[in-house]
C-alpha cells in the first residue's frame, strides 16, 4: 500500500494512507496518514468480536472520526485493502461508500470478502460460500470467534458489499479471480494484478551462510513462512526431514519457540530473519525452495525465491502454478506427500533449472511493474470521473 502510494505521490497525485494503529505501525513515518482508532478501540473490538461474532460491526466512534476526515479529504478513489482486522465498521464505511457514490478499487487478498467467517476454505473442502454460510467448521479460527456467526455475517457482507456503483476489485492471482467472479462480489469488474516484489533486494547473493552452518557440501531444501502451521505444510518438511538422504539438509526460516517442539531435530530452524537482504542471502543459497502450502493465495516467498536464482516446487494449490513455468519450478499434486518427495528427488538428480531462468521469470514480478499496473487502473478510473 506505501509503495503504490510513494508512486502515485511522484506522479503528482494526493494520497493518504488510513491504516489501524497496531505495535507494527507505531515507529514506521507515514507521509499523509489518517490513523484509524486507537489501541483501546481496536482491542475492545477484537475481543467483543471474539466473545459475540461481531467482527467488523464494532469501532463506531473510531470510524466516524475517520470518514470526517476522508470527507475532508474528498477522494475520487478510494483503495481498500484487508478489512478484517477488527478496527473498522464494516457497514459505516460502505454506506459512506454509496452514499458518496466514490469509485472503489479493493484488493482482495485472501476469500473473506465473500465467505461468512474464514479468509482460506481449501483444506475443510467447504463451499458453502458459493450459496450461504452457515454451521462454520473454522468459526474458531482466524478471525478466531466463540460462537458460530457465520449465516449472519455471510448475510450482512452480501448486503453491504454488493450495490456499490462504481466498484473493481482486484486479485493477486487468477484463481482468486475466478472465485470471486463465483461469489455474490460477480456483479463488480475482477482484474487480476500480481503480486510484485523489490528486484534490487531479491536477487542472487553471495553470503557465508553455507559455511556458518556447516552445509558446504549439502543439498539445502528450504521452506520460509512467517506463521509456521498445518495449512503452511509445516509436517511435511518434518517427513522430508528423515525420508530425504544425508546429503540433504532441510532449513526453515520464520520457526517461532512455540513451532519448535513440533519440529524434527533434523531440521536446521531459523528464527525470522532481521532483514531482507539477509532472506535474500538464505534463498540463494538454497538448491531448491518447496512450498508444501495448502492454502494460499499468490505468495510473495516463492517470487522471492526465483528472483534470487533457486526453483520452486510447489504443491497445486490457489494461485501458486500461475507464477511457475517449466523453466524454473516444478507443481506437484495437491497435498501428496509422495510424489512431492519424487519431485524433490527428481529435480536434484536432473538439475533441470538454471539460476538465469529463474531469475528471468521473477522479472515479471518486478514491483514497479506491477504497481504501475495500479496506477493505471487508477487513471482509467480518473478519466470515468472527467468523462
Amino acid at each position: 500500500m506505501l509503495q503504490i502510494n510513494s508512486l502515485l505521490s511522484e506522479q503528482g497525485h494526493d494520497t493518504i494512507n488510513a491504516y489501524p494503529v497496531r505495535r507494527q505501525n507505531a515507529t514506521r513515518y507515514v507521509k499523509n496518514k489518517i490513523l484509524i482508532g486507537s489501541t483501546l478501540s481496536r482491542n475492545i473490538h477484537f475481543w467483543l468480536g471474539q466473545a459475540f461474532g461481531v467482527q467488523g460491526e464494532l469501532s463506531v466512534t473510531a470510524t466516524a472520526r475517520f470518514l470526517k476526515k476522508v470527507d475532508e479529504f474528498s477522494p475520487d478513489v478510494i483503495h481498500l485493502h484487508n478489512l478484517h482486522v477488527s478496527y473498522i465498521n464494516l457497514p459505516m464505511l460502505f454506506n459512506y461508500i454509496k452514499k458518496h457514490n466514490v469509485k472503489v478499487v479493493w484488493t482482495l487478498h485472501d476469500c473473506w470478502a465473500f465467505t461468512g467467517h474464514c479468509p482460506h476454505f481449501t483444506v475443510v473442502k467447504c463451499d458453502k460460500w458459493k450459496t450461504g454460510c452457515y454451521s462454520c467448521p473454522q468459526f474458531r479460527k482466524y478471525p478466531q470467534s466463540y460462537v458460530d456467526h457465520s449465516k449472519r455475517m455471510y448475510a450482512m457482507k452480501k448486503r453491504i458489499f454488493t450495490g456499490v456503483n462504481d466498484l473493481t476489485i482486484v486479485t493477486p492471482s487468477q484463481w482468486l479471480g475466478d472465485l470471486t467472479k463465483e461469489s455474490f462480489l460477480g456483479e463488480y469488474p475482477v482484474k487480476v494484478i500480481n503480486n510484485g516484489i523489490d528486484l534490487g533486494i531479491f536477487k542472487p547473493t553471495q553470503s557465508d551462510f553455507r559455511k556458518k552452518y556447516g552445509l558446504e557440501n549439502k543439498k539445502i531444501v528450504l521452506g520460509v513462512a512467517f506463521e509456521w502451521c498445518y495449512s503452511k505444510g509445516l509436517d511435511v518438511f518434518n517427513k522430508l526431514a528423515d525420508d530425504l538422504s544425508d546429503e540433504y539438509k532441510v532449513v526453515l526460516v520464520g520457526i517461532k519457540n512455540e513451532n519448535k517442539k513440533n519440529l524434527n531435530s533434523k531440521i536446521l530452524s531459523i528464527s525470522r530473519t532481521s532483514s531482507a537482504i539477509e532472506l535474500a542471502q538464505i534463498y540463494s543459497a538454497a538448491d531448491l525452495f518447496v512450498n508444501p502450502t495448502r492454502e494460499d493465495n499468490f505468495p510473495t516467498v516463492n517470487m522471492e525465491s526465483l528472483a534470487c536464482g533457486t526453483p520452486v516446487l510447489t504443491y497445486n494449490t490457489g494461485g501458486c502454478p500461475e507464477m511457475l513455468d517449466d523453466t524454473c519450478g516444478r507443481v506437484s499434486p495437491y497435498d501428496n506427500y509422495d510424489a512431492l518427495l519424487a519431485n524433490v528427488e527428481d529435480i536434484f538428480a536432473k538439475t533441470p533449472f538454471t539460476e538465469q531462468s529463474c531469475v528471468k521469470k521473477a522479472s515479471e514480478y518486478d514491483k514497479n511493474i506491477k504497481f504501475a499496473e495500479y496506477v493505471s487502473l487508477y487513471n482509467e478510473l480518473f478519466s470515468k470521473n472527467n468523462s
